[in-house]
């Protein structure tokens, strides 16, 4: 064992290097950041071997005084940090003063730049070695240029490391990818080996933002989001989401911005997916554009040396705040009553809805009537069928219907059905007709549903509807699951939720701190019909547990639900666990095919689908809706060509 001592300079700033510098993307990242923190609004980036010979980035912003030069390499030097207070309102992107000096160590680095108000240019130089540095006069217009040339020269087994020049690229693309979407108002060139990759115009309007985003993401992904902009309780949310039909296998096409900061917190991740969970198909996996604006005394950003994680000082208001925003977004999406809602690619396996924007249906009037009548494949009793409304609920009957079920399929039926009473009201004359089909359309009717009118029942399977843009496809199951399993949901939530004592209660051994959180978080489970009472310093006791979990093992919820309060400060697995089942009774609920329907209620399930939240997806995510304009259909047929 030898003797403390102090480390070398230059191997403090090696060992640094090991959590700043993991490749040339790190590099570039580092020096983007202070580039856009020194006010710059163009950057030029060329890049050779995929960074691993030589970065350069050349910046207009307002330079280094030449007294800085040589400091701005030492380690721990900054100008955007001078006291407590300013770590902890961060407000610039990088504030530690490391990224430089850990560069330069492992690197041969130039640095040249020109000061706003100075008529001289100065450079300095380092080798990744123990030597003064000298500042020269150097020819250089007003901003900074930065080279870093032979990285991890002096370091080999970091350099053996570096995977091929295609792969360190890609990184390095992703990370220019970032920086270009969080700051929109900023122009950027990237080019590798002397070919251009990126030439993006700074952009200052809603459209050109488009643009951007379809060049770096993909068209599609503009072509299939849905914008928000919303502010509550000192926080703004804005952005891009996309459909529920527009997800990936991987979660690779996911941005999300605190403070133009680019970060992957698993606050906001689980919120985004709690949002996403009742429409997005099986492990497939949400796609958004998102930008979080706050207070900064409110987030800490210096909770990680890549700075890719915060931590909120109230966690589950932001948490909440992003849930709900996203989820009512998504659940507002309706048919558009213009007709151009869902459009299905010629060329596609799988139809996509795309929905551009989210418009109020004030041009639309439905009045169920307050007696439907029950489908032949509903099971139920024609007394507790008659609670139920197709499109309203009683609350005070439903209380006291659920209290009497035993058999809760019976509770899907009850709710089920499809309603045959809907009558169109034709905004502008005032008229009121029972029996509205597709001729309407032939005779000139003014204002037409947005799925139109129904035609034609295609195999048992699917009903085909005449729109004023073309032709419409529904799947009558999917489409009918969705609509009973958001009446389940409404009857269930919005009336007391009915608990059922146990007979023997379950005691169930947990930790000191666990039976904290019961003690303390015990109204998210009397929220979803539970009783869970402490009944010892390790223990607590399970008495009630509501009727539609009844099956359950009550057991093992309660622990999961116990491990996700201690993890994210809340949960949701009560409410997952009841919309499970409510799911699975819709589906088994819901029309199956190859039941033939009458033009009357094939109509009824539409304007059923144009009220009904979510609707573009069954419970299982899967589109329930797709639509072929006329221009498409004459591009089947090649007509006009």
């Amino acid at each position: 064992m030898q003797r403390i001592h102090l480390l070398s300079p230059r191997l403090a700033n090696q060992i640094a290097a090991g959590e700043v510098v993991e490749r040339p993307a790190s590099v570039v990242k580092e020096l983007l950041e202070n580039s856009l923190d020194a006010g710059a609004t163009q950057l030029d980036i060329e890049v050779e071997q995929g960074g691993v010979r030589q970065i350069k980035i050349r910046d207009n912003g307002v330079g280094i005084e030449k007294e800085d030069l040589a400091l701005a390499l030492s380690r721990h030097a900054t100008s955007k940090i001078l006291t407590l207070d300013d770590l902890e309102s961060v407000r610039t992107l990088g504030f530690r003063g490391e990224a430089l000096a850990s560069i330069s160590s492992v690197s041969r680095l130039l640095l040249t730049s020109k000061f706003a108000d100075s008529d001289e240019a100065w450079r300095v130089e380092a080798e990744g070695k123990d030597m003064a540095t000298a500042v020269k006069p150097a020819s250089h217009l007003p901003g900074t240029t930065i080279e870093v040339r032979d990285l991890f020269f002096n370091t080999p087994a970091r350099r053996k490391f570096l995977r091929t020049e295609k792969t360190e690229f890609s990184h390095l693309e992703e990370v220019v990818k970032r920086l270009a979407l969080s700051r929109y108002d900023v122009g950027f060139r990237l080019s590798n080996n002397g070919k251009q990759v990126y030439d993006l115009r700074a952009v200052a309007d809603q459209m050109s933002a488009e643009h951007r985003l379809a060049s770096l993401l993909g068209k599609k992904f503009i072509e299939n989001a849905l914008t928000l902009d919303v502010e509550a309780a000192g926080l703004r949310l804005w952005g891009w989401i996309g459909l529920p039909t527009f997800s990936r296998s991987q979660a690779d096409l996911q941005y999300f911005f605190v403070n133009g900061r680019v970060v992957k917190d698993k606050l906001v991740a689980h919120a985004v997916r709690q949002a996403y969970r009742d429409v997005l198909y099986n492990g497939r996996h949400p796609t958004f554009v998102l930008y979080l604006e706050l207070d900064p005394a409110t987030v800490d950003v210096n909770v990680h040396p890549t700075k890719h994680e915060v931590r909120f000082r109230d966690g589950r208001l932001v948490h909440d705040f992003l849930f709900s925003k996203i989820h009512k977004v998504l659940a507002d999406v309706r048919p558009e009553s213009d007709g151009g809602g869902a459009q299905v690619e010629l060329n596609a396996s799988q139809a996509v809805p795309l929905v551009s924007d989210i418009r109020e249906q004030s041009n639309l009037s439905l009045h169920p009537q307050s007696s439907p009548e029950l489908s032949s494949s509903d099971s139920v009793s024609s007394e507790l069928g008659s609670v139920f409304d197709k499109t309203w609920v009683n609350p005070s009957e439903v209380k006291n219907q659920l209290s009497a079920v035993s058999d809760l399929t019976q509770f899907a039926g009850a709710v089920g059905g499809i309603n045959t009473a809907h009558e169109y009201v034709n905004p502008e004359t005032g008229e009121i007709s029972a029996s509205v089909n597709a001729n309407k359309i032939s005779e000139g009717v003014s204002v037409i549903p947005p799925l139109g009118f129904a035609v034609a029942q295609l195999h048992g399977v699917y009903i085909l509807s005449e729109s004023a843009s073309g032709l419409i496809v529904v799947d009558m199951h999917a489409a009918h699951e969705r609509i009973l399993y958001e009446r389940m949901k409404n009857a269930f939530y919005q009336n007391s939720i009915v608990s059922q004592p146990l007979l023997v209660p379950i005691n169930v051994s947990v930790s000191q701190s666990e039976a904290d959180i019961v003690e303390s978080d015990g109204a998210v489970f009397r929220r979803f019909g539970f009783v869970v009472e402490r009944t010892g310093l390790e223990s607590v006791m399970v008495r009630e547990v509501p009727v539609v979990l009844i099956q359950s093992n009550i057991e093992s919820l309660v622990r999961d639900v116990i491990s996700d309060l201690n993890e994210n400060g809340g949960s949701d697995l009560l409410e997952a666990r009841a919309n499970e089942l409510m799911s699975s009774m819709a589906c088994h609920g819901s029309v199956r095919a190859n039941r033939k329907l009458t033009v009357t209620e094939m109509n009824s399930l539409l304007r059923d689908m144009e009220i009904t939240e979510r609707s573009g997806q069954c419970n299982h995510g899967r589109p329930t809706w797709t639509q072929l304009s006329m221009s498409d259909l004459d591009r089947l047929f090649l007509r006009g060509r």
